[in-house]
């Protein structure tokens, strides 16, 4: 499997676990399957349109290959059907958005290093195409988004898109470096997860 392919596999891969994690919000709440289709569709290609008209690319990816749009639709309906089988959704939810996380914070960072970014804006990129998805999920179904949940979330994005810029300063190739990379994101987040791990928080200071 060469680079192109091995990306292009990942970035479906990516876009179809979104939007299976948009399906089963809507899921939670009890949706239509209409309602489904459009929450898996706009989480799953959200992150990704965002990033591509900061970087003011030639084209939105899914504008030009609508096999992104037939992924969301694709996921969508199948978690209409196969939702029920799952004990606790909103445990499924969050898995399935670790995952999520983790291949589009590497994924945007590659693609805006693709496009000549500085690395500070292809790391920043990498966390927005990983988290912008599941805001407007979030903020559709009326709950506070899960990037502002205490455990680490955002900083798993941090890690997995830093990785990947290192290790492409190193010279490691992609098809190293993307998954070691998506690994990272993915095993901080997932321990963040199992073992409730959270940054500390702002503490008031005394006025001396």
């Amino acid at each position: 499997m060469n680079l192109a392919t091995t990306i292009y596999t990942f970035d479906l891969l990516g876009v179809a676990v979104f939007a299976i994690t948009g399906a089963l919000a809507a899921a939670e709440r009890r949706m239509d399957i209409l309602t489904f289709v459009l929450f898996g569709t706009l989480t799953g290609v959200g992150g990704g349109t965002l990033r591509d008209v900061l970087l003011h690319t030639d084209h939105i990816f899914w504008i030009v290959d609508t096999t992104y749009l037939w992924a969301c639709l694709a996921a969508s309906i199948a978690t209409w059907f196969l939702a029920h089988r799952f004990e606790s959704r909103r445990q499924l939810l969050l898995w399935a958005d670790a995952m999520g996380l983790a291949l589009f914070s590497v994924l945007g960072t590659q693609k805006a290093l693709a496009w000549n970014a500085p690395v500070i804006v292809a790391i920043g990129m990498g966390m927005m195409t990983a988290s912008f998805g599941s805001l407007l999920r979030d903020t559709l179904i009326g709950r506070p988004p899960v990037i502002l949940n205490p455990e680490i979330y955002g900083t798993a994005a941090l890690l997995g898109a830093s990785s990947f810029v290192l290790l492409n300063a190193f010279s490691i190739s992609a098809p190293v470096a993307l998954p070691l990379s998506i690994a990272a994101a993915f095993l901080l987040r997932a321990a963040a997860l199992l073992y409730d791990l959270r940054l500390p928080k702002y503490q008031q200071r005394s006025k001396s």
